[in-house]
């Protein structure tokens, strides 16, 4: 069995949980096996409702009231005891903030290994090779686990959400979850936010980033105001928030948040691999650089070479007029 774990972001299936979806069923595809996913804990009912249109052999629902608000140890015990019951061979989440702070307490309890903020795969004659990436980005490494069962989590965009297919489930499986108040030994803080005004970059659909070649602070609201324009989310290399132009809750790349848009629009962002592996899962890439061998050209799919205070601006001033 393949079995996936959903987690909840306001009321939805976070994003990183849909595109972990759509890597079940490719595992349960490539490796013959059948696929399972797991509904548990905040706001469960609106996720087996949004679940059920997901082709999968099973869904199970896992719902307690000790669960009913995030803990690392309540839903470390429940998942736990999930998969001692059914025993997947792998369990796969989308590499969130609260995977990475409640699942290594399952790999602990299960003795069982955990290979985090997996890339890519590629299924070797039904042995998956899993890509991450180490030393700050800079390179790649393959890691391939001979363990009877393990626990895998994916970075953003590792998959395509759009590569789901639909049909709903063969059958509804209600977990009998165990859990008592001892058990919960720590209280969580509320949900995570990007800011305080709820940022979230991760779930937009639409990015205009800044770079270096915005020269100066005094001309963000150029970018802004093509931002605004969009209806899009501004962020940055990491440059502009060491320079503390921007806040870092608005850096997108290694060192701070994955995203994968329908648009990124990148306005003097160069380009280095450090920023890259944190959108290169953008659906459509359009890129402004008066430097026409800035590496950000490699992965745009529209690429304008030229003086972005100049460009932006009639950009903008075209979008206002045709609204």
């Amino acid at each position: 069995m393949i079995l996936v774990v959903l987690e909840n972001q306001r009321g939805k299936i976070h994003p990183f949980s849909i595109e972990a979806v759509a890597a079940g069923q490719k595992f349960a595809n490539e490796l013959g096996l059948e696929l399972s996913i797991l509904c548990m804990g905040e706001n469960v009912d609106e996720l087996k409702d949004q679940a059920s249109n997901f082709k999968t052999n099973n869904l199970i629902i896992a719902k307690h009231d000790l669960i009913t608000m995030y803990s690392a140890d309540g839903y470390s015990k429940v998942l736990s005891d999930v998969i001692r019951e059914h025993k997947p061979k792998f369990t796969l989440l989308g590499h969130s903030y609260m995977v990475r702070d409640f699942l290594p307490r399952v790999s602990g309890k299960l003795n069982m290994p955990f290979v985090s903020d997996i890339i890519s795969v590629d299924f070797n004659n039904g042995n998956p090779l899993f890509s991450k990436q180490v030393f700050n980005a800079k390179l790649a490494t393959n890691i391939q686990t001979s363990a009877d069962n393990s626990l895998l989590s994916f970075q953003s965009a590792a998959f395509s959400s759009d590569d789901i297919e639909m049909g709903g489930a063969d059958s509804t499986i209600d977990f009998n979850v165990e859990l008592n108040e001892v058990d919960i030994k720590s209280t969580s803080e509320p949900e995570f936010q990007e800011s305080s005004s709820g940022v979230d970059l991760s779930t937009a659909e639409l990015i205009v980033s800044v770079g270096r070649g915005i020269e100066s602070e005094d001309n963000l609201p150029i970018a802004e105001s093509l931002a605004k324009s969009l209806g899009a989310e501004i962020a940055s290399s990491r440059p502009v928030v060491d320079m503390g132009w921007l806040p870092p809750y608005r850096q997108v790349g290694s060192s701070g948040q994955v995203v994968s848009p329908k648009l990124y629009f990148s306005v003097g962002v160069s380009g280095a691999i450090q920023h890259v592996v944190g959108m290169k899962g953008s659906k459509n890439v359009i890129a402004i650089n008066k430097d026409e061998d800035a590496p950000i050209f490699e992965i745009a799919d529209y690429a304008v070479i030229g003086d972005l205070m100049e460009i932006v601006p009639k950009l903008t001033e075209a979008l206002n007029s045709s609204s």
